[in-house]
């Protein structure tokens, strides 16, 4: 069975540039070996953005008035990655895999009543292994201010709020999925996988970074000649740009790791209450031999040989 899979990650106004060129796909190469760049052009957009996420937010941000003190460090924009397996959209086909990304787009618009105008762009890539879609948008809440008038507030911490607010994401995606006819499954909340010290390298490009710097080792220009120092500043420049690419990935990633931390804890919480139970269940089961084996007069050791032949 497949799984209805939403994901979310929350951006800085600092991230917005190196996601806006990844879902637009204005990179010129990619690391990530998934994309293939001939079925690029498969790609398509259910909300195309007239500019870069930046200068969008900007834009949006002063037509609508929104309210909420933004600083470097507040969390501006938020991004869903919607999925399921490839084998679902080989089942169901191009239309459907379409009507799919639709209907995921409408939840989208709708949950929490968002509104489709602060959506900054919803991408669908068809040029790696499984179909997916990108859709940034600010977090916005409709509130009243202190005078008790209607306002609009970029606020992520409150659209977000609650520990249980994910889990609230992924059950009402998964109702509003199925209701409109797509056979699946809810996405297991725990179904996340050991990243591999390779599969990180991979992420966050420290083979490129590592191999830009050196190839490319800085060093004085001892010319007199304004032709070259204008070549050699030109090539030091698109180092640069390079290399500030792969730090913005790397830093999207380890942003992306550390949000696991909590998952991780908490599922290291619900092992424990396993242990334990698993502990109140065996003393309750020697209890119960016991009793079995003085009310039939039956030994213990045969007991526990039948339980553990019929295991």
């Amino acid at each position: 069975m497949s799984y209805a899979i939403i994901r979310n990650t929350n951006y800085k106004i600092k991230n917005l540039a190196g996601i806006y060129r990844h879902n637009e796909r204005k990179n010129t190469n990619y690391s990530n070996k998934d994309i293939n760049k001939n079925s690029t052009i498969k790609n398509y957009s259910l909300k195309k953005p007239k500019t870069t996420y930046e200068k969008l937010f900007k834009i949006i941000k002063e037509e609508y008035n929104l309210k909420g003190q933004i600083k470097s460090v507040s969390n501006v924009a938020c991004e869903y990655i919607i999925t399921s397996d490839k084998e679902f959209f080989e089942d169901i086909g191009q239309e459907e895999t379409k009507r799919f990304f639709k209907t995921a787009y409408s939840f989208v618009c709708n949950y929490k009543n968002l509104g489709e105008q602060y959506i900054l762009s919803a991408k669908v890539h068809m040029d790696e292994k499984t179909p997916h879609m990108h859709i940034v948008f600010i977090p916005v809440i409709h509130t009243k201010d202190k005078k008790g008038n209607n306002i609009d507030k970029i606020a992520c911490s409150m659209f977000w709020k609650g520990k249980n607010s994910y889990k609230i994401l992924q059950d009402t995606f998964y109702d509003y999925m199925i209701s409109n006819g797509f056979n699946l499954e809810r996405g297991k909340e725990s179904d996340k996988k050991h990243i591999s010290t390779e599969h990180l390298k991979n992420l966050t490009h420290y083979d490129q970074i590592k191999k830009e710097i050196e190839n490319t080792p800085i060093k004085p220009i001892e010319t007199n000649s304004l032709d070259v120092a204008l070549k050699e500043n030109k090539k030091l420049v698109n180092h640069c740009n390079r290399l500030r690419e792969y730090c913005i990935t790397s830093a999207l990633t380890y942003e992306k790791c550390d949000n696991y931390k909590n998952e991780i804890n908490n599922l290291k919480k619900e092992n424990s209450k396993l242990k334990n139970k698993i502990k109140f269940l065996k003393e309750k089961m020697i209890s119960t031999l016991k009793r079995i084996s003085i009310v039939f007069k039956i030994p213990e050791k045969i007991l526990i040989d039948f339980l553990d032949k019929n295991r």
